[in-house]
């Protein structure tokens, strides 16, 4: 049997445009209705969790309404503050220029709260220090001439000295230093009452926002009469040092003698959502371990000439409190975007819940099991024809007890 060209050509055409029917096609999901007890109580626990979840955890305590950043960019300028009764040799008061190193004002520092003093030293001849490791001899060719004393205080001439328990002679500023361990008579007592006063500012690039924690509104005056306290005074910047290792959790008298590391953590936490709600807070921590045997210590040399026109040296071992202050900080303010993201998240772990159920009633629940999968899924041959299927609005639908 001939076909007509027109017939042919026409088709053709028939056939692209069915082809072509998949772009207006759309599929809906066939739901099924189900009267249980047990998977109704599972899928509200399962929405009831997701709600919860979503309400409680993401928006009220992450916030997940609003975008965060927490790269702050901080400065800090610190001055301290007090003077001190001491008894050495050149002077009798210490003030912040003798006992803070450094002193250009930066985020870390140390407060001399202890020392040590070898007086009158001048370069020359003399006996290395008993208490320098690999420097005991018993003939000159144990002291290598030119040779430094690691841990030492110079450089050996050569010559064993066993008059003096068998050291080597060194040329370096003699007397070499005393040592010994720190003595509590000697601490700065004063160093208690010191202040530190500390100035931070902050800026989150991300919002173009700066700030200080030192307020405009306060005048001078104010800033000279406050003094920071946890509860009464939360937001004034001047603090007094024995205050700080006090609320670290030890004691000033103790730290004092052989010195510790303390840690003063500023936290920013900004909400822009509230205009009064940015504030910085003040946290400390001892960062050392006071069980260890060596604490804090530096050496300083003071020098100067004496009246027969010889450079000499007053040498000091210093014991201190060595600070450093650190800034943390988050700033968080409402977004469309976050808020979005999240729900959409929530929606999506609900409808979890639907695949949940129909697991548990297809491969789980035994008992009429058969009913409820010829409801669900539809299954054809390859070899059936396939026909139309024709829903009543009322037949959308169907509900069936288990």
């Amino acid at each position: 049997m001939s076909t007509s060209p027109a017939a042919g050509a026409g088709m053709a055409r028939q056939n692209s445009q069915n082809r072509l029917m998949f772009l207006f096609e759309y599929t809906t999901v066939r739901y099924v209705g189900t009267q249980n007890k047990k998977i109704g109580l599972l899928y509200r626990m399962f929405q009831l969790t997701v709600m919860g979840y979503l309400i409680g955890w993401v928006f009220l305590k992450n916030k997940g309404y609003q975008v965060k950043d927490d790269t702050i960019e901080s400065s800090v300028v610190t001055k301290v503050k007090g003077v001190a009764r001491v008894n050495t040799t050149h002077s009798d008061l210490m003030g912040p220029e003798d006992y803070v190193f450094p002193n250009q004002g930066e985020n870390f520092l140390s407060i001399t709260t202890n020392f040590i003093e070898t007086p009158n030293q001048k370069l020359g001849n003399c006996s290395e220090n008993a208490d320098v490791p690999n420097n005991n001899c018993s003939k000159d060719e144990d002291c290598v001439a030119g040779e430094a004393v690691r841990a030492g205080n110079g450089i050996k001439t050569g010559i064993c000295l066993e008059a003096h328990n068998g050291t080597c002679e060194i040329y370096g500023w003699c007397p070499t230093e005393i040592r010994r361990e720190p003595d509590p008579a000697t601490i700065v007592r004063q160093a208690e009452n010191f202040t530190l006063y500390i100035k931070n500012f902050i800026r989150f690039s991300q919002f173009n926002f700066s700030k200080s924690n030192v307020s405009p509104t306060q005048r001078k005056s104010s800033l000279k009469n406050c003094l920071y306290d946890k509860i009464d005074n939360p937001y004034c910047p001047i603090f007094r040092l024995g205050d700080i290792v006090k609320n670290t959790g030890q004691r000033f008298e103790e730290m004092a003698v052989g010195g510790g590391s303390v840690g003063i953590l500023i936290e920013w936490h900004c909400d822009f959502d509230k205009e009064a709600d940015c504030h910085p807070h003040y946290s400390f921590l001892r960062l050392d371990s006071p069980a260890e045997d060596v604490k804090f210590n530096f050496r300083v040399a003071r020098y100067y000439t004496d009246a027969e026109g010889q450079r000499r040296r007053t040498y000091y071992k210093y014991f201190g409190i060595h600070l450093d202050v650190m800034v943390f900080g988050t700033a968080r303010k409402f977004s469309i975007i976050p808020t979005i993201v999240n729900i959409a998240s929530g929606l999506t772990f609900m409808a979890a819940g639907s695949y949940v159920c129909d697991i548990v009633l297809l491969y789980v629940m035994m008992k009429k099991r058969s009913v409820y999968t010829e409801s669900k899924l539809e299954r054809r041959s390859r070899n059936e024809k396939e026909i139309p299927l024709q829903i009543k609005p009322e037949g959308l639908k169907r509900k069936f007890s288990l």
